[in-house]
């Protein structure tokens, strides 16, 4: 036995040597990679050559930046609600417009993060052009509108039609937090499209005769109305003693006192000749005796507005957890159809809209409905609490309606078209106020869920618009925004570092590997 196994290891090491040599013959016949080759006897070995290996990679590097930058891609918008990236809406709405229009921005850098936006315009529409000046290459601009040396201006400009925006235009402020809000993209859509649009309805607000108005406590109402291409003012009646012909439409926020003679004649010839009304009105606490204000109300069949505020008991129809906050159903109309199924309308001590059916015959007023309560919602009428639930009246109610009445009829004969006036009413005005739902929000009602949307919808269709004409961005505070350049930066950082280290490491390590 031993001697097998000296016979064995001596066969072994009579083996061995075969096997080397083998390996090396194996080695020997497969064929160096020339490149390889190349790089490691030619280029790494030589100084000069390995510089300008280097150089080459650095050349490869720079018109790999040059390229993607050419290529106008849309910086990296980093900020919590895409507030540098134009929308969808935004690109649908500027996408048919056929006339030539020139955003200059006057006294701002070619890094400016808004700069950036307006330029995206161009990409959804190649009429639409923006860029920086100063008063140096366009001095003509700078004399034309007035912007004075070392301030910044904003010129939207299409034929002899222009805009002009204040750095300041663009940004908001929230009102509790007093943190900076970006309204840009509203402002630049708005512009392009109010100076590209022949015709831009007027919107008037009732003033005297309300604690809601357009400087107190409805400043966002206005300015986003503005946004939507309305032309918004106020309206003192006794001053006019008219609804001006211009007034497309009307809003009659919740009357504090009774309208005067005037004032009651005025609307009822608004309404006569066609004229169309937003009507906001919120819970009452005490009984009002407004006599004329009933009346005009009557001329399309509701009925004086009750003492009292709806509850809600169905806690999924709740906002912030109050039966008093309550999330009403929309029903499908064109007024509210792009809202239809979305459960973020947020109503605010809502009263029922009493609507006399038995008179719209006689009146030539159709109704529908736009917004209803739960079957498990009631009436309170007795706002101090102390009347039993049981005892109000339950079900649902009418907190928003459409009505149209028929003033004239078309007459095919003399080809003369039918007179309608339009009323969109609202139980509730606190829903589109500057109010804060909450001490500890930093939203003012109006700028919560779809409440905007609700009373630009209900205007839009007012004023005879097909459909709103800007987008409508959700605004906050911007969390980071990439400027162009450093929009450059990171794409360098996140596709041409990785591409050259690895291309790199594969060179080193088919080097080392060959050394071995």
């Amino acid at each position: 036995m031993a001697e097998k196994n000296k016979e064995d290891k001596k066969e072994n090491k009579t083996n061995k040597p075969v096997k080397v040599e083998k390996k090396k013959k194996e080695k020997k016949d497969k064929k160096p990679n020339k490149f390889i080759q190349v790089i490691k006897k030619k280029w790494l070995i030589n100084g000069t050559k390995t510089f300008i290996l280097v150089l080459v990679l650095v050349m490869i590097f720079v018109a790999l930046n040059l390229f993607m930058h050419n290529l106008d891609l849309a910086p990296l918008d980093f900020s919590q609600e895409q507030l540098y990236t134009l929308t969808d809406e935004s690109k649908e709405k500027v996408k048919d417009i056929d006339k030539d229009v020139n955003i200059y921005f006057v006294g701002y850098t070619d890094e400016d993060s808004n700069l950036d936006l307006a330029k995206q315009y161009h990409n959804a529409n190649e009429k639409i052009t923006a860029e920086a000046v100063d008063k140096n290459s366009r001095p003509d601009l700078v004399e034309k509108y007035g912007i004075e040396s070392g301030s910044q201006g904003i010129i939207v400009e299409s034929g002899d039609n222009s805009q002009v925006l204040t750095a300041s235009d663009l940004y908001t402020y929230d009102t509790t937090t007093y943190e900076q809000i970006s309204i840009a993209e509203e402002k630049l859509t708005s512009a392009i499209m109010s100076v590209t649009t022949d015709d831009v309805p007027k919107v008037y607000f009732l003033e005297g005769y309300s604690d809601y108005s357009l400087s107190e406590n409805m400043y966002y109402l206005g300015m986003y109305l503005s946004n939507e291409i309305n032309e918004v003012d106020t309206l003192n009646v006794l001053t006019t003693g008219s609804i001006p012909d211009d007034c497309d439409t009307l809003v009659i926020t919740t009357p504090s006192k009774d309208f005067d003679d005037v004032a009651t004649k005025a609307i009822t010839d608004y309404i006569n000749r066609g004229g169309n009304i937003l009507w906001l009105n919120a819970a009452v606490a005490q009984a009002q005796n407004f006599p004329n204000v009933n009346s005009i109300l009557a001329l399309y069949g509701v009925e004086p507005f009750e003492v009292g505020r709806i509850v809600e008991t169905d806690t999924s129809k709740m906002a912030l957890n109050s039966p008093y906050v309550i999330i009403p159903e929309l029903e499908y109309t064109d007024v509210t159809k792009d809202l239809y199924n979305t459960t973020g309308v947020i109503f605010i001590n809502a009263t029922k809209i009493n609507v006399n059916e038995d008179n719209l015959e006689t009146l030539k007023v159709n109704k529908v409905d736009l917004a209803v309560t739960s079957d498990g919602s009631y009436f309170q009428s007795d706002l101090t609490g102390q009347t039993d639930a049981s005892d109000e009246e339950t079900g649902s109610f009418v907190v928003g309606a459409e009505l149209d009445k028929t003033i004239t009829e078309a007459n095919e004969e003399t080809g003369e078209q039918a007179v309608t006036s339009k009323l969109v009413i609202y139980g509730e005005n606190d829903f589109i106020s500057d109010y804060q739902v909450a001490q500890n929000s930093q939203y003012s009602a109006i700028q919560l869920g779809y409440n905007r949307d609700l009373v630009l919808n209900s205007i839009a269709y007012l004023v005879d618009r097909p459909e709103d004409i800007t987008a409508r961005k959700s605004t906050g505070t911007v969390t980071y925004t990439a400027t162009e350049q450093q929009d450059l930066i990171i794409r360098i950082i996140i596709f041409a570092v990785p591409l050259v280290i690895i291309l790199v490491g594969i060179i080193v390590w088919q080097v080392r590997r060959r050394k071995k």
